[in-house]
């Protein structure tokens, strides 16, 4: 699949990817639609997952995306998650960096990249927007995916970079700001507000269904992910191991990992909400992902599945195209 420039688009077109965790495989399916209608895209601005596929898709390597999200499993997930003591973040991050390397090898400085990119993080030091357009793009993916508390954070000059979501969601300002005429943009996070629990099987009339008909079980999932790093790390003695089992077994109290994204999401929704009111952009896509958990990455094939039908819905019912 290749979504990339040419001359003969009559707008610039831009996208504008969404932060969104695990829902962030939603961006694949909306690029397989794009392709299917050969809109062709002239820039990309991603923030946090959107950061992530937004690369792959100006490398022209979202079929190679696509397939490694197809086949996660649980071990896989957790075989990217380095613990690290807890001083500013609970998973260090050098895995998923050297991944991303791996990905995306041949071209990994973003001045080089087929069609313009930028990601987006913020700072935590100052609370300002950081558009990272130049240098190293393995940095600026692993620096605008860094969710506060689970992530530590990535050092850049000055700078102590975090997630972008937590002051650009949807970055459709930076698709401007990169001469973008015409921006689609793809909101994550619309409909996880006012939402019952994460992960609670609670969906909307109509909603997607899970990929092999097993609802997700939040408990059993993290007690699965327990177990694996257990088995893995020697860092945390077996007691350690043992009170994090008998905490998320208690009912009905939620796992670190769900009070942090938890709170993330909230805040990341209301942002979006606020900012998307005031950066409008050509076209908005929103996929219903609510009931996908942010850790479900083994769920890839519902959002990509759920992002390309909230794509062609849009494709069908908007009257202005690129």
């Amino acid at each position: 699949m290749d979504i990339r420039g040419n001359s003969r688009s009559r707008r610039k077109v831009g996208l504008a990817l969404g932060s969104g965790s695990a829902r962030g495989w939603a961006h694949i399916g909306v690029l397989r639609c794009l392709a299917e209608e050969k809109i062709h895209v002239d820039v990309i601005a991603g923030t946090s997952m959107g950061a992530l596929v937004g690369a792959s898709a100006s490398l022209g390597k979202i079929d190679d995306l696509e397939s490694f999200a197809r086949h996660l499993d649980w071990r896989q997930i957790v075989s990217f998650l380095d613990v690290t003591f807890p001083v500013s973040g609970l998973i260090e991050g050098n895995k998923v960096s050297q991944f991303v390397r791996q990905h995306v090898r041949g071209r990994q400085v973003i001045e080089e990249l087929p069609v313009p990119f930028s990601a987006v993080a913020a700072d935590l030091l100052t609370g300002l927007e950081v558009i990272l357009d130049r240098g190293d793009l393995i940095e600026a993916i692993r620096a605008s995916a860094s969710i506060p508390g689970i992530f530590t954070p990535v050092r850049r000059n000055a700078s102590l970079l975090v997630d972008g979501g937590l002051v650009n969601p949807v970055p459709v300002s930076v698709a401007r700001q990169m001469g973008a005429e015409y921006v689609i943009a793809v909101d994550l996070n619309h409909d996880l507000v006012g939402r019952t629990a994460e992960g609670s099987g609670a969906r909307k009339e109509g909603g997607p269904a899970a990929n092999d008909g097993e609802e997700e079980q939040p408990l059993k999932s993290v007690l699965k992910m327990v177990d694996e790093l257990r088995s893995r790390v020697g860092l945390l003695d077996s007691r350690s191991f043992a009170r994090v089992r008998n905490w998320t077994a208690r009912e009905p109290a939620p796992n670190i990992f769900e009070v942090i994204m938890g709170s993330v999401n909230i805040m990341q929704a209301r942002i979006a909400s606020t900012r998307l009111a005031v950066d409008k952009p050509d076209m908005l896509i929103r996929p219903r992902l609510g009931h996908i958990p942010f850790m479900a990455f083994q769920r890839s094939g519902e959002a990509i599945a759920e992002g390309y039908r909230a794509a062609r819905e849009r494709m069908e019912s908007r009257e202005v195209r690129p």
